[in-house]
C-alpha cells in the first residue's frame, strides 16, 4: 500500500516523500531581499531533515508588494546570482526547493516597501495597515508581468518550481474574495471574473517558464469570513486552475481577519485538533485530478497517513513543527512516529520580528 514515505511527483518534479516544508517567513534576508548566509544554512538544515520538498518564505515580485522586513525578494535580476548559490547548496544536500511568489496587495506595508499599497478595491480592512489605492487596468497588467518576470528569475536561479500565493488575504486572494473585490469591471462580480487575475498570472508565468516547469498554487479553501471566499468558490477556482495547467494546489485557509481561524492557529494539542483544512482539501481533491496538498496543524504521522489513504490529500505541509524540529521527517522515517513536539504557540514568529529571524522559543524536549 502506498505510504507517505514513498516517492511522489508534482508535475515533472520527483520527490522522495509526501512531506512539504510549507512557506514560512523567516526574516533572514537583507533589506533588498537578498538571502543571507544564515538563511542558506537554514535551508541546508531543512534539506538534511528529510522533507521531500522545501517551499521558501514568500518572495515579493515587486517592491510595492512587500509586507514584512527582511523578506525574500524575487523582484530584481540582481538577486538571481545569490539565489543560485542557495539552490546549489540545497541540491547538494539532496533537497528540492521551490520559491513562493506573492504580492501583499492591501496588506503591503509602506514602512517595508516605501510605496502606497494597492488592491483590487480601495477599502479599509482590519488586516490592511492603510487604505490601499485601487488598481487600474495598467496596474493589473504590470503586476501580472511582475509575477512572470519573478518566475523566470526563479527558474534561472535553479529553483525546482514556483508556488503562487493565492491565499491568506494577499493580492491574489483579495481579487478572489467578494469582501475585498468590489470591482464592476471584468475582474469583479461572479467567481469567474474574480479569478481572472489569478488566471492571467498563471498564463503569464507559464509563458515565462514553459509548460514543463512545475507551477502550483496555494489557495484558501475558505476565508472563514461571512460573505467572503467560500468553499464553493474554492472548488470552482481549483477546477479552473486544473484546466489552466497548474501542476498542484496546496489548500490553506483564513486571513488575518478570520479570528481564531487564522492560518496559524494555536493550541493544536491533540490529534483531534490537527488537519484543520482537511474538509476543503477533501472537497477539492474530489473535484480535480491534479495533486492536492494541505497545511494546517499537522503534527501526527498517523493522522496524515489516514488522510492519505482516505484520498483527502496527496501532500502534507508543515511549518512550525519544522522550526522546532527541522529533522522531524527524518525522525519519523527512522521509526519514531511520535507526535511533533511543536506546541503551536507562535512564539517563533514573534521572535522573528523582535530578533531578526524566526526561531523556536520553547525548550527542545519531548514533553513540550
Amino acid at each position: 500500500m502506498p505510504s507517505l514515505f514513498d516517492h511522489a511527483a508534482i508535475g515533472r518534479l520527483e520527490l522522495k516523500n509526501r512531506f512539504v516544508r510549507s512557506a514560512t517567513w523567516e526574516g533572514m534576508c537583507d533589506g533588498k531581499g537578498t538571502p543571507t548566509e544564515r538563511l542558506i544554512s537554514l535551508y541546508e538544515v531543512l534539506a538534511d531533515g528529510g522533507a521531500g520538498l522545501i517551499v521558501t518564505g514568500y518572495a515579493f515580485v515587486h517592491e510595492g508588494g512587500k509586507q514584512l522586513p527582511a523578506t525574500l525578494g524575487m523582484h530584481s535580476d540582481s538577486l538571481v546570482a545569490p539565489w543560485k548559490e542557495l539552490t546549489r547548496r540545497v541540491h547538494a544536500k539532496g533537497g528540492k526547493i521551490v520559491v513562493q511568489l506573492f504580492h501583499a496587495g492591501g496588506q503591503a506595508n509602506r514602512k517595508s516597501s516605501g510605496l502606497s499599497p494597492i488592491a483590487p478595491t480601495a477599502l479599509s480592512m482590519p488586516h490592511f495597515p492603510e487604505v490601499p489605492v485601487e488598481m487600474t487596468p495598467e496596474d493589473i497588467r504590470y503586476v501580472v508581468a511582475a509575477f512572470a518576470r519573478a518566475a523566470g528569475r526563479a527558474r534561472d536561479a535553479g529553483f525546482d518550481g514556483v508556488q503562487l500565493h493565492g491565499a491568506h488575504g494577499y493580492l491574489i486572494s483579495q481579487f478572489l474574495s467578494p469582501l475585498t473585490n468590489l470591482r464592476n469591471d471584468g475582474y469583479g462580480g461572479a467567481i469567474g471574473n474574480r479569478s481572472r487575475f489569478l488566471v492571467e498570472v498563471t498564463h503569464a508565468v507559464r509563458n515565462a517558464v514553459g509548460n514543463e516547469y512545475p507551477v502550483w498554487v496555494k489557495l484558501n479553501g475558505d476565508d472563514f469570513l461571512p460573505g467572503g471566499f467560500s468553499p464553493e468558490d474554492a472548488a470552482a477556482v481549483a477546477e479552473t486552475l486544473e484546466r489552466e495547467g497548474i501542476d498542484a494546489i496546496e489548500i490553506s485557509g483564513g486571513t488575518p481577519s478570520s479570528g481564531e481561524k487564522t492560518p496559524a492557529r494555536t493550541k493544536i494539542d491533540s490529534p483531534e485538533k490537527e488537519a484543520y483544512h482537511r474538509e476543503p482539501a477533501r472537497t477539492i481533491k474530489r473535484r480535480v485530478g491534479i495533486p492536492v496538498g494541505t497545511v494546517g496543524g499537522l503534527r501526527t504521522p498517523s493522522v496524515m497517513e489516514e488522510m492519505f489513504r482516505a484520498g483527502d490529500a496527496d501532500f502534507f505541509s508543515m511549518s512550525r513543527p519544522l522550526i522546532r524540529e527541522p529533522d522531524l521527517v527524518r525522525r519519523w522515517a527512522s521509526g519514531d512516529p511520535s507526535r511533533a513536539t511543536c506546541i503551536s504557540c507562535n512564539g517563533c514568529f514573534s521572535a522573528g520580528l523582535k530578533e531578526g529571524g524566526i526561531r523556536c522559543v520553547v525548550r527542545r524536549n519531548r514533553d513540550g
